[in-house]
């Protein structure tokens, strides 16, 4: 039977007593890493560790243990019924609180732990970015972080495994939908910052592949001072759709500005900025957002219906979101790449097995690993806020 999961629990660093030997191996294993010595991965025979750093306290908090909690209830079903190859999963997760510093103190901390088989969810486009130096020339995995960036996708990196689209796939997604709809006086409102300037010039660049020009492009600094401003330059241009390139507080006070100043303009955002335009109420509904995973209330696709089940078994004690699906899928997809590896596996041939996988089809959601730099998973759909402050198709 699936034990149930408690929510309270997510945030302690699951990795069970520190007894004499483990004290031992992680002291072997930092004066090595100190000493510039290469360190073998110690590989048990019954489980596969992961390391995952995420917010789990503080602003994004709700994001963080979504994400963490679809992924641990997919483990726990796996591991329910006997793991993969005879070996269960354990995620062990660890607060950062989506701050860079202890982000990075908790992968060093899994990378000195000669245990740990790689890192899966880790959260964020900043903590990724400071990540990758700490990982480049290893064979340490890094699986499905959460981030939509560039980035985040170096070519040069196999041991780096995308699922969810990208960025800038998801604003080519938002335009493709307003030229089909016949919009053609489109506005961008972008975040002054790298994740916001990539959105712009995904959103430029499919604009020009329909023959359109935004009629206007306004920036907002990351502490929303100007998003009044930038409302009100947008509403001045009279457009008939915007384009939102906003995160966190920037988007809460772009929205209700605009909302003030032209009540019923179409508003379109990326999937980043679902969590906090759901929780705006009245001034969210009708704002179109585009989806990296498929509505978790969709139970017409297979994968769905799969986590579902999982999610209700567990007993989880919060609603399931887009960003649960997401961690669970991205569980799925590690497993079937465990399963591919075999008995003996070590970190190399689990990348090589990962890079393996081609058109596989997780219940009406496809994953096609093809290169490093591109992501495996290229779905992107439209959702709408309802009156709910649910999102619907």
């Amino acid at each position: 039977m699936l034990k149930r999961f408690n929510p309270s629990a997510i945030d302690s660093d699951a990795a069970g007593p520190l007894t004499r030997r483990r004290l031992l191996v992680n002291a072997v294993a930092f004066a090595a890493a100190s000493a510039g010595a290469s360190r073998a991965l110690a590989m048990t025979d019954d489980v596969i560790r992961l390391g995952q750093s995420v917010a789990l306290t503080g602003p994004l908090a709700d994001i963080g243990k979504a994400m963490h909690t679809g992924a641990r209830v997919c483990f726990d079903s796996i591991n329910a019924r006997g793991g993969i190859n005879g070996r269960r999963i354990e995620l062990v997760v660890r607060d950062d609180a989506y701050d860079v510093k202890r982000s990075q103190d908790n992968l060093r901390d899994f990378l000195k732990d000669p245990e740990m088989f790689g890192l899966f969810g880790v959260m964020g486009t900043p903590m990724v970015e400071a990540m990758l130096p700490m990982i480049r020339n290893t064979d340490v995995p890094c699986f499905a972080p959460l981030t939509g960036a560039s980035s985040a996708r170096p070519a040069d990196m196999r041991n780096v495994l995308n699922v969810r689209a990208s960025y800038p796939e998801e604003a080519d997604r938002l335009v493709e939908h307003l030229a089909t709809i016949g919009l053609r006086r489109i506005a961008v409102v972008y975040q002054n910052n790298s994740f916001g300037k990539e959105v712009l010039q995904a959103a430029e660049t499919a604009m020009r592949r329909y023959s359109l020009k935004a009629v206007a492009t306004a920036t907002v600094q990351n502490d929303a001072s100007d998003a009044p401003a930038a409302a009100q330059a947008v509403a001045a241009a009279n457009p008939e759709a915007v384009l939102i390139g906003l995160a966190g507080k920037p988007t809460i006070v772009f929205v209700k500005s605009i909302r003030a100043a032209r009540k019923g303009l179409p508003l379109y955002a990326l999937s980043v900025a679902a969590p906090t335009l759901a929780a705006l109420g009245e001034d969210s509904i009708g704002i179109a957002v585009s989806q990296v995973v498929p509505l978790p209330t969709n139970s017409v696709m297979p994968v769905v219906r799969d986590f579902t089940h999982a999610w209700r078994a567990a007993n989880v004690g919060f609603e399931a979101s887009h960003l649960a699906l997401e961690g669970y899928i991205n569980a799925r997809v590690f497993s079937e790449a465990l399963r591919r590896s075999g008995k003996t596996i070590n970190r190399k041939s689990f990348i090589d097995t990962a890079w393996s996988i081609k058109r596989y089809d997780l219940g009406g959601y496809e994953l096609n690993f093809e290169q490093p730099g591109r992501n495996a998973s290229r779905f992107v759909e439209l959702t709408m806020i309802g009156r709910s402050g649910r999102f619907i198709r």
